[in-house]
C-alpha cells in the first residue's frame, strides 16, 4: 500500500465531476465513464492519451505517492493529517489556466503564488516522518541522471524530485501528447474546461490517496477540509 497526500477538489465539485468525464474515472467512486468523443479526437485515442492521469485520477501532487515506514500506522498518518488540516487555513490560487507543461497538458496557475509554494513545502515538512526511505528501484525509476542538482537533492532528501523550489503545481489532464496531436488537443481542452479557466481556484482542502499495489488505480481514502474552508 502507498499513501499520497494530493490537492483535489472536494468530490461534489463540479471541476471534480469534469475532470472525472474529461479522464474516465472518479477517484471519490470509483465511478467510470465512456471516452468523450471531440471532434477530430476519437474516443479510443482520448482514453490512450488520459491513461496516466486516470490511474492517478484528478489531483494535483503535493506530497508524492510513498509507503509506511515501519514504526507509523494509517492511523497514526491520519491522525497528523486531521491535525494538519485543522490548522492550516484555507486560501485560493489566484488564477487558474491551462497550460502545457513538455508534451503534457495541466491547469496550472497563472503565475507563482507564494502562499501554495509555502503549503506545498509544509505538507512535505510535516508528513516526511511517515515516508518509508526509498528503495534503490525507486531511485533508479526516477533517472536522477537526467535531474538536476536540486532535484537530485530532493529525491535523495523528500523521496521526489519536484519539491520545494522545485515544485510546479499542476492538475494533469493528458499524457504525453504526440506533436502533430497538440493543437487540437488544446483548443479542445480549452472548451471542456472554460467554466475553471481564468478565475481563482480554493485550495479547501488536503487529500489523501490510497493505491493497494504498485500499478492499481489510485482512489480517493479521505478529504479534509482546510481551516475555515467554505463547506
Amino acid at each position: 500500500m502507498r499513501y499520497a497526500l494530493y490537492f483535489s477538489p472536494p468530490q461534489d465539485d463540479s471541476l471534480t465531476r469534469a475532470a472525472a468525464e474529461w479522464l474516465g474515472r472518479d477517484a471519490f467512486s470509483e465511478e467510470t465513464y465512456p471516452a468523450p468523443e471531440e471532434p477530430g479526437l476519437p474516443g479510443a485515442e482520448q482514453f490512450e492519451l488520459t491513461a496516466d492521469p486516470r490511474r492517478y485520477g484528478f489531483h494535483a501532487t503535493i506530497k508524492a505517492p510513498f509507503a509506511l515506514a515501519a514504526s507509523v500506522t494509517e492511523k497514526d498518518l491520519m491522525a497528523v493529517v486531521e491535525d494538519f488540516a485543522a490548522r492550516t487555513p484555507a486560501f485560493e490560487i489566484p488564477e487558474l489556466v491551462l497550460g502545457q507543461l513538455g508534451r503534457f497538458f495541466a491547469l496550472v496557475p497563472g503565475a507563482l503564488h507564494q502562499p501554495l509554494q509555502d503549503f506545498a513545502a509544509s505538507v512535505v515538512k510535516s508528513f516526511e516522518p511517515f515516508r518509508a526511505a526509498l528503495l534503490e528501484a525507486d531511485i533508479a525509476r526516477r533517472k536522477p541522471e537526467k535531474l538536476t542538482e536540486s532535484q537530485r537533492a530532493n529525491l535523495m532528501r523528500w523521496g521526489y524530485p519536484y519539491v520545494m523550489d522545485d515544485f510546479g503545481f499542476h492538475m494533469t489532464l493528458t499524457g504525453q501528447v504526440p506533436d502533430e496531436r497538440s493543437a487540437l488537443m488544446k483548443s479542445i481542452l480549452e472548451q471542456r474546461f472554460a467554466a475553471f479557466t481564468g478565475r481563482p481556484l480554493p485550495i479547501s482542502g488536503i487529500a489523501v490517496f490510497t493505491e493497494e499495489t504498485r500499478g492499481a488505480p489510485f482512489k480517493a481514502h479521505s478529504w479534509l477540509p482546510l481551516a475555515g474552508a467554505k463547506r
